[in-house]
């Protein structure tokens, strides 16, 4: 797998990393990454998931012209 590009070196994408802590189970963590897909315009561009239980989330989406839209928060 290629490296992401958080460092906005791709000019057609926007990353988002997030943190999910090891006590936010499966069905809390998809629902909150489902509302952020559904209502920000974000997909999965990877997950990895440590021996601790935690989950480091990027997210992307395309990049739009105009007003700058807030990056994702996870609410725990």
């Amino acid at each position: 797998m290629t490296a992401l590009a958080e460092d906005g070196a791709d000019p057609d994408w926007e990353y988002a990393p997030l943190r999910i802590p090891a006590d936010v189970n499966r069905p809390t963590a998809a629902a909150q990454l489902s509302l952020h897909a559904e209502f920000g315009g974000w997909e999965l561009a990877r997950v990895v998931r440590y021996v601790d239980g935690t989950r480091r989330v990027w997210l992307r989406r395309r990049r739009r012209s105009g007003a700058a839209l807030p990056l994702p928060r996870l609410s725990v």
